[in-house]
Protein backbone atom coordinates (compact mmCIF):
# COMPACT_ATOMS: atom_id res chain seq x y z
CA UNK A 1 0.00 0.00 0.00
CA UNK A 2 1.53 3.30 -1.09
CA UNK A 3 1.74 6.50 0.94
CA UNK A 4 0.37 9.75 -0.52
CA UNK A 5 0.56 13.29 0.79
CA UNK A 6 -2.14 15.74 -0.26
CA UNK A 7 -3.53 18.57 1.85
CA UNK A 8 -7.34 18.45 1.73
CA UNK A 9 -7.33 22.24 1.98
CA UNK A 10 -4.96 22.92 -0.92
CA UNK A 11 -6.88 25.15 -3.39
CA UNK A 12 -6.21 23.11 -6.53
CA UNK A 13 -7.29 19.91 -4.81
CA UNK A 14 -10.45 21.54 -3.42
CA UNK A 15 -11.51 22.68 -6.88
CA UNK A 16 -10.77 19.33 -8.51
CA UNK A 17 -9.87 16.33 -6.31
CA UNK A 18 -10.31 13.80 -9.11
CA UNK A 19 -6.73 13.85 -10.51
CA UNK A 20 -5.41 12.99 -7.04
CA UNK A 21 -7.87 10.11 -6.81
CA UNK A 22 -6.68 8.83 -10.19
CA UNK A 23 -3.03 8.85 -9.08
CA UNK A 24 -3.85 7.04 -5.86
CA UNK A 25 -6.15 4.53 -7.54
CA UNK A 26 -3.46 3.64 -10.05
CA UNK A 27 -1.44 2.11 -7.19
CA UNK A 28 -4.18 -0.24 -5.98
CA UNK A 29 -7.47 -0.52 -4.13
CA UNK A 30 -6.10 1.08 -0.96
CA UNK A 31 -3.51 3.73 -0.11
CA UNK A 32 -2.29 5.50 3.01
CA UNK A 33 -3.21 9.21 3.14
CA UNK A 34 -0.54 10.68 5.39
CA UNK A 35 -2.37 13.99 5.95
CA UNK A 36 -5.17 12.03 7.65
CA UNK A 37 -2.95 9.29 9.06
CA UNK A 38 -5.39 6.76 7.70
CA UNK A 39 -5.91 3.98 5.16
CA UNK A 40 -8.23 4.97 2.30
CA UNK A 41 -10.32 2.80 -0.02
CA UNK A 42 -10.07 4.37 -3.47
CA UNK A 43 -11.46 1.89 -6.02
CA UNK A 44 -15.15 1.17 -6.52
CA UNK A 45 -14.59 -2.44 -5.52
CA UNK A 46 -12.78 -1.51 -2.30
CA UNK A 47 -15.21 1.24 -1.28
CA UNK A 48 -18.22 -1.00 -1.93
CA UNK A 49 -16.65 -3.91 -0.04
CA UNK A 50 -15.83 -1.76 3.00
CA UNK A 51 -19.28 -0.14 3.08
CA UNK A 52 -20.90 -3.58 3.15
CA UNK A 53 -18.42 -5.40 5.39
CA UNK A 54 -20.09 -6.43 8.66
CA UNK A 55 -16.71 -6.50 10.41
CA UNK A 56 -16.53 -2.73 9.91
CA UNK A 57 -18.90 -0.26 11.51
CA UNK A 58 -19.50 3.35 12.46
CA UNK A 59 -18.66 3.15 16.16
CA UNK A 60 -15.00 3.23 17.09
CA UNK A 61 -14.14 0.25 19.31
CA UNK A 62 -14.28 1.52 22.86
CA UNK A 63 -10.59 0.94 23.62
CA UNK A 64 -9.65 3.17 20.63
CA UNK A 65 -12.27 5.88 21.13
CA UNK A 66 -10.71 9.33 21.61
CA UNK A 67 -11.53 11.46 24.63
CA UNK A 68 -14.16 14.07 23.81
CA UNK A 69 -13.15 17.59 24.89
CA UNK A 70 -15.58 19.16 27.33
CA UNK A 71 -16.32 22.14 25.08
CA UNK A 72 -17.78 19.90 22.31
CA UNK A 73 -19.53 17.41 24.60
CA UNK A 74 -23.06 18.78 23.84
CA UNK A 75 -22.55 18.16 20.12
CA UNK A 76 -21.40 14.57 20.61
CA UNK A 77 -24.15 13.92 23.16
CA UNK A 78 -26.61 14.41 20.29
CA UNK A 79 -24.47 12.40 17.87
CA UNK A 80 -24.55 9.49 20.32
CA UNK A 81 -28.17 8.83 19.32
CA UNK A 82 -27.67 9.11 15.55
CA UNK A 83 -28.29 5.93 13.59
CA UNK A 84 -25.61 7.14 11.16
CA UNK A 85 -23.03 6.73 13.93
CA UNK A 86 -24.21 3.43 15.43
CA UNK A 87 -23.59 -0.28 14.87
CA UNK A 88 -26.15 -3.07 15.19
CA UNK A 89 -28.17 -3.93 17.16
CA UNK A 90 -29.01 -0.35 18.15
CA UNK A 91 -28.65 0.87 14.56
CA UNK A 92 -31.02 -1.87 13.37
CA UNK A 93 -33.67 -0.84 15.88
CA UNK A 94 -33.44 2.89 15.13
CA UNK A 95 -33.41 2.48 11.36
CA UNK A 96 -36.36 0.11 11.47
CA UNK A 97 -38.42 2.57 13.49
CA UNK A 98 -37.53 5.47 11.22
CA UNK A 99 -38.42 3.52 8.08
CA UNK A 100 -41.85 2.79 9.54
CA UNK A 101 -42.52 6.54 9.43
CA UNK A 102 -40.34 7.60 6.47
CA UNK A 103 -42.08 5.41 3.90
CA UNK A 104 -41.68 5.43 0.12
CA UNK A 105 -45.39 6.21 -0.21
CA UNK A 106 -45.09 9.27 2.01
CA UNK A 107 -42.10 10.49 0.01
CA UNK A 108 -43.75 9.91 -3.39
CA UNK A 109 -46.78 11.90 -2.27
CA UNK A 110 -44.54 14.96 -1.90
CA UNK A 111 -43.93 15.38 -5.64
CA UNK A 112 -46.81 17.84 -6.32
CA UNK A 113 -45.79 19.88 -3.28
CA UNK A 114 -42.13 19.99 -4.35
CA UNK A 115 -43.20 20.99 -7.87
CA UNK A 116 -45.39 23.81 -6.57
CA UNK A 117 -42.63 25.07 -4.28
CA UNK A 118 -40.11 25.13 -7.15
CA UNK A 119 -42.49 27.19 -9.29
CA UNK A 120 -43.14 29.55 -6.38
CA UNK A 121 -39.41 30.14 -5.84
CA UNK A 122 -38.77 30.68 -9.56
CA UNK A 123 -41.58 33.26 -9.63
CA UNK A 124 -39.50 35.21 -7.11
CA UNK A 125 -36.22 35.11 -9.08
CA UNK A 126 -34.80 38.62 -9.61
CA UNK A 127 -34.48 40.03 -13.11
CA UNK A 128 -30.76 40.64 -12.66
CA UNK A 129 -28.08 38.04 -11.98
CA UNK A 130 -28.34 36.24 -8.63
CA UNK A 131 -27.03 33.33 -6.57
CA UNK A 132 -29.06 30.24 -7.46
CA UNK A 133 -27.91 28.49 -4.27
CA UNK A 134 -29.56 31.10 -2.05
CA UNK A 135 -32.64 31.59 -4.22
CA UNK A 136 -33.35 27.95 -5.00
CA UNK A 137 -30.94 25.14 -4.09
CA UNK A 138 -30.78 25.87 -0.35
CA UNK A 139 -34.45 26.75 -0.07
CA UNK A 140 -36.17 23.75 -1.67
CA UNK A 141 -34.85 21.01 0.64
CA UNK A 142 -35.07 22.97 3.89
CA UNK A 143 -38.71 23.97 3.32
CA UNK A 144 -39.69 20.45 2.27
CA UNK A 145 -38.07 18.81 5.29
CA UNK A 146 -39.66 21.42 7.60
CA UNK A 147 -43.08 20.65 6.13
CA UNK A 148 -42.41 16.93 6.26
CA UNK A 149 -41.40 17.04 9.92
CA UNK A 150 -44.27 19.36 10.81
CA UNK A 151 -42.25 22.32 12.09
CA UNK A 152 -42.75 25.92 10.91
CA UNK A 153 -41.11 26.64 7.56
CA UNK A 154 -40.89 30.25 8.70
CA UNK A 155 -37.96 29.06 10.81
CA UNK A 156 -36.09 27.85 7.72
CA UNK A 157 -33.38 30.49 8.14
CA UNK A 158 -32.66 29.17 11.64
CA UNK A 159 -32.73 25.57 10.44
CA UNK A 160 -30.24 26.43 7.69
CA UNK A 161 -27.93 28.27 10.08
CA UNK A 162 -28.00 25.44 12.63
CA UNK A 163 -27.42 22.83 9.95
CA UNK A 164 -24.47 24.70 8.41
CA UNK A 165 -22.86 25.21 11.81
CA UNK A 166 -23.25 21.58 12.85
CA UNK A 167 -21.94 19.98 9.65
CA UNK A 168 -18.83 22.17 9.92
CA UNK A 169 -17.73 19.67 12.58
CA UNK A 170 -16.96 17.22 9.78
CA UNK A 171 -14.85 19.58 7.69
CA UNK A 172 -11.10 19.15 7.49
CA UNK A 173 -9.17 21.62 9.64
CA UNK A 174 -12.09 22.83 11.74
CA UNK A 175 -11.30 25.62 14.21
CA UNK A 176 -12.24 26.21 17.85
CA UNK A 177 -14.53 29.01 16.66
CA UNK A 178 -16.33 26.55 14.38
CA UNK A 179 -16.65 24.07 17.24
CA UNK A 180 -18.15 26.69 19.54
CA UNK A 181 -20.59 27.73 16.83
CA UNK A 182 -21.58 24.09 16.26
CA UNK A 183 -22.25 23.55 19.96
CA UNK A 184 -24.40 26.69 20.15
CA UNK A 185 -26.33 25.55 17.07
CA UNK A 186 -26.79 22.08 18.57
CA UNK A 187 -28.22 23.46 21.78
CA UNK A 188 -30.58 25.80 19.90
CA UNK A 189 -31.70 23.01 17.58
CA UNK A 190 -32.36 20.62 20.48
CA UNK A 191 -34.36 23.25 22.38
CA UNK A 192 -36.41 24.03 19.27
CA UNK A 193 -37.24 20.37 18.63
CA UNK A 194 -38.02 19.62 22.28
CA UNK A 195 -40.94 22.02 22.02
CA UNK A 196 -42.37 20.32 18.95
CA UNK A 197 -41.81 16.79 20.20
CA UNK A 198 -43.78 17.64 23.35
CA UNK A 199 -46.49 19.31 21.28
CA UNK A 200 -46.82 16.38 18.84
CA UNK A 201 -47.01 13.89 21.70
CA UNK A 202 -50.12 15.69 22.93
CA UNK A 203 -51.60 16.70 19.58
CA UNK A 204 -50.31 14.43 16.78
CA UNK A 205 -50.94 15.38 13.16
CA UNK A 206 -50.16 13.80 9.80
CA UNK A 207 -46.48 14.70 9.73
CA UNK A 208 -43.22 12.79 10.00
CA UNK A 209 -42.49 13.86 13.56
CA UNK A 210 -45.89 12.57 14.74
CA UNK A 211 -45.35 9.31 12.86
CA UNK A 212 -41.86 8.93 14.35
CA UNK A 213 -43.38 9.38 17.80
CA UNK A 214 -46.00 6.71 17.16
CA UNK A 215 -43.69 4.27 15.35
CA UNK A 216 -43.25 1.09 17.35
CA UNK A 217 -41.43 -2.20 16.80
CA UNK A 218 -41.43 -5.13 19.23
CA UNK A 219 -42.92 -2.89 21.89
CA UNK A 220 -40.17 -0.26 21.58
CA UNK A 221 -40.46 3.36 20.51
CA UNK A 222 -37.93 6.11 19.91
CA UNK A 223 -36.89 7.98 23.06
CA UNK A 224 -37.08 11.78 23.08
CA UNK A 225 -33.30 12.01 22.59
CA UNK A 226 -33.49 9.59 19.67
CA UNK A 227 -36.39 11.51 18.12
CA UNK A 228 -34.52 14.80 18.32
CA UNK A 229 -31.29 13.39 16.94
CA UNK A 230 -33.16 11.66 14.11
CA UNK A 231 -34.85 14.92 13.10
CA UNK A 232 -31.51 16.73 13.18
CA UNK A 233 -29.93 13.97 11.09
CA UNK A 234 -32.72 14.06 8.50
CA UNK A 235 -32.33 17.81 8.13
CA UNK A 236 -28.54 18.10 8.27
CA UNK A 237 -27.55 15.09 6.16
CA UNK A 238 -30.38 15.36 3.66
CA UNK A 239 -30.22 19.11 3.28
CA UNK A 240 -26.46 19.38 2.82
CA UNK A 241 -26.35 16.59 0.24
CA UNK A 242 -29.25 17.95 -1.79
CA UNK A 243 -27.97 21.53 -1.82
CA UNK A 244 -24.50 20.52 -2.96
CA UNK A 245 -25.77 18.07 -5.57
CA UNK A 246 -28.27 20.53 -7.03
CA UNK A 247 -25.64 23.26 -7.31
CA UNK A 248 -22.97 20.94 -8.70
CA UNK A 249 -25.43 19.47 -11.20
CA UNK A 250 -26.68 22.80 -12.55
CA UNK A 251 -23.07 23.90 -13.02
CA UNK A 252 -22.22 20.67 -14.85
CA UNK A 253 -25.29 20.78 -17.09
CA UNK A 254 -24.65 24.40 -18.08
CA UNK A 255 -20.96 23.71 -18.69
CA UNK A 256 -21.80 20.79 -20.99
CA UNK A 257 -25.04 22.03 -22.60
CA UNK A 258 -27.03 19.05 -21.34
CA UNK A 259 -30.55 19.85 -20.19
CA UNK A 260 -33.42 18.06 -18.44
CA UNK A 261 -36.52 17.49 -20.56
CA UNK A 262 -40.16 16.72 -19.82
CA UNK A 263 -39.35 13.07 -19.18
CA UNK A 264 -39.16 11.83 -15.60
CA UNK A 265 -37.16 8.71 -16.54
CA UNK A 266 -34.49 10.67 -18.42
CA UNK A 267 -34.28 13.28 -15.67
CA UNK A 268 -33.83 10.53 -13.09
CA UNK A 269 -30.88 9.30 -15.21
CA UNK A 270 -29.44 12.82 -15.12
CA UNK A 271 -29.69 12.80 -11.32
CA UNK A 272 -27.94 9.42 -11.03
CA UNK A 273 -25.14 10.49 -13.35
CA UNK A 274 -24.78 13.77 -11.45
CA UNK A 275 -24.47 11.88 -8.16
CA UNK A 276 -21.76 9.71 -9.73
CA UNK A 277 -19.95 12.50 -11.55
CA UNK A 278 -19.67 15.09 -8.76
CA UNK A 279 -21.11 13.78 -5.48
CA UNK A 280 -21.74 15.97 -2.44
CA UNK A 281 -19.83 13.79 0.05
CA UNK A 282 -16.38 12.44 -0.76
CA UNK A 283 -15.33 10.61 2.39
CA UNK A 284 -17.11 8.23 4.78
CA UNK A 285 -15.29 6.55 7.66
CA UNK A 286 -15.59 2.88 8.58
CA UNK A 287 -14.00 1.48 11.75
CA UNK A 288 -12.76 -2.09 11.92
CA UNK A 289 -14.48 -3.93 14.77
CA UNK A 290 -13.19 -7.42 13.92
CA UNK A 291 -10.06 -8.51 12.07
CA UNK A 292 -10.85 -9.01 8.41
CA UNK A 293 -9.38 -9.12 4.93
CA UNK A 294 -10.64 -7.02 2.02
CA UNK A 295 -9.28 -7.53 -1.50
CA UNK A 296 -6.10 -9.06 -0.10
CA UNK A 297 -5.50 -6.38 2.54
CA UNK A 298 -5.57 -7.38 6.21
CA UNK A 299 -7.19 -5.03 8.73
CA UNK A 300 -7.09 -5.24 12.51
CA UNK A 301 -9.57 -4.09 15.13
CA UNK A 302 -9.32 -0.33 15.66
CA UNK A 303 -8.19 0.50 12.12
CA UNK A 304 -9.96 3.33 10.32
CA UNK A 305 -10.73 2.99 6.63
CA UNK A 306 -11.77 6.16 4.83
CA UNK A 307 -14.05 5.29 1.91
CA UNK A 308 -13.49 7.84 -0.86
CA UNK A 309 -16.93 7.97 -2.47
CA UNK A 310 -15.92 10.53 -5.09
CA UNK A 311 -13.02 8.34 -6.18
CA UNK A 312 -15.14 5.17 -6.35
CA UNK A 313 -17.60 6.94 -8.63
CA UNK A 314 -14.84 7.78 -11.13
CA UNK A 315 -13.27 4.29 -11.22
CA UNK A 316 -12.69 3.48 -14.92
CA UNK A 317 -12.94 -0.26 -14.27
CA UNK A 318 -16.54 0.23 -13.14
CA UNK A 319 -17.50 3.28 -15.22
CA UNK A 320 -15.73 3.45 -18.62
CA UNK A 321 -14.71 6.99 -19.60
CA UNK A 322 -15.54 8.11 -16.04
CA UNK A 323 -14.68 11.80 -16.50
CA UNK A 324 -17.42 12.22 -19.11
CA UNK A 325 -20.91 13.18 -17.98
CA UNK A 326 -23.23 10.70 -19.67
CA UNK A 327 -26.88 10.42 -18.49
CA UNK A 328 -27.31 7.24 -20.55
CA UNK A 329 -24.50 5.49 -18.71
CA UNK A 330 -25.00 1.90 -17.61
CA UNK A 331 -23.38 0.40 -14.55
CA UNK A 332 -23.86 -0.32 -10.85
CA UNK A 333 -25.48 2.15 -8.50
CA UNK A 334 -22.97 4.84 -7.55
CA UNK A 335 -21.71 5.20 -3.98
CA UNK A 336 -22.86 8.79 -3.40
CA UNK A 337 -25.42 7.69 -0.78
CA UNK A 338 -23.09 5.13 0.79
CA UNK A 339 -23.89 1.44 0.93
CA UNK A 340 -24.68 -1.47 3.17
CA UNK A 341 -26.71 -0.98 6.34
CA UNK A 342 -25.83 2.73 6.47
CA UNK A 343 -27.13 3.50 2.99
CA UNK A 344 -28.72 6.94 3.27
CA UNK A 345 -32.29 6.62 4.55
CA UNK A 346 -33.15 9.94 2.88
CA UNK A 347 -31.89 8.94 -0.58
CA UNK A 348 -35.39 8.53 -2.11
CA UNK A 349 -36.39 12.03 -0.95
CA UNK A 350 -33.13 13.55 -2.22
CA UNK A 351 -33.54 11.89 -5.61
CA UNK A 352 -37.12 13.13 -5.89
CA UNK A 353 -36.20 16.70 -4.91
CA UNK A 354 -33.31 16.74 -7.36
CA UNK A 355 -35.31 15.38 -10.28
CA UNK A 356 -38.23 17.76 -9.78
CA UNK A 357 -36.09 20.82 -8.99
CA UNK A 358 -33.95 20.34 -12.10
CA UNK A 359 -36.88 19.70 -14.42
CA UNK A 360 -38.89 22.71 -13.21
CA UNK A 361 -35.83 24.99 -13.23
CA UNK A 362 -34.88 24.27 -16.83
CA UNK A 363 -38.50 24.30 -18.04
CA UNK A 364 -39.08 27.72 -16.51
CA UNK A 365 -35.64 29.14 -17.25
CA UNK A 366 -34.60 27.89 -20.72
CA UNK A 367 -32.04 30.70 -21.02
CA UNK A 368 -30.40 29.97 -17.67
CA UNK A 369 -26.68 30.77 -17.88
CA UNK A 370 -23.70 31.15 -15.59
CA UNK A 371 -22.86 34.81 -15.07
CA UNK A 372 -19.44 34.08 -13.57
CA UNK A 373 -17.27 31.01 -12.97
CA UNK A 374 -18.39 28.86 -10.06
CA UNK A 375 -15.91 27.76 -7.38
CA UNK A 376 -16.11 24.99 -4.82
CA UNK A 377 -15.95 25.86 -1.14
CA UNK A 378 -12.99 24.79 0.97
CA UNK A 379 -15.06 22.24 2.87
CA UNK A 380 -13.53 18.84 2.14
CA UNK A 381 -14.83 16.20 2.58
CA UNK A 382 -18.06 17.87 1.53
CA UNK A 383 -17.93 19.03 -2.07
CA UNK A 384 -20.17 21.91 -3.01
CA UNK A 385 -20.10 25.36 -4.54
CA UNK A 386 -19.58 28.59 -2.61
CA UNK A 387 -22.08 30.30 -4.90
CA UNK A 388 -23.70 29.80 -8.29
CA UNK A 389 -24.20 33.18 -9.96
CA UNK A 390 -26.66 32.92 -12.85
CA UNK A 391 -28.92 34.94 -15.09
CA UNK A 392 -32.23 33.85 -16.60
Amino acid sequence: MQNFTQSPNEPTFVQNPYPFYERARATGDFFYWSDYGSICAVSHAAVSACLKNKRMGREIPVEFAPNIPVHVAPFYAVEAHSMLELNPPRHTRLRGLVLRAFTSRRIAELEPEITALCHQLIDQFPSTEFDLLDAYARTVPVIIIARLLGVPETRSDDLLAWSNAMVAMYVSGRTRAAEDKAVAATESFVAFLHRYVNEKRQFPTDDLLSHLISAEEDGEKLTTDELITTCILLLNAGHEATVHTLGNTVKTLLDQNIYPINDAKYNAQIVEEALRFDPPLHMFDRFVIEECEVLGHAFKRGDTVKCLLGAANRDPITYPDPNTFNPSRKGPVNTAFGGGIHFCVGAPLARLELRVALQVLFERCPNLALSEPAHYGNTYHFHGLEALRVST
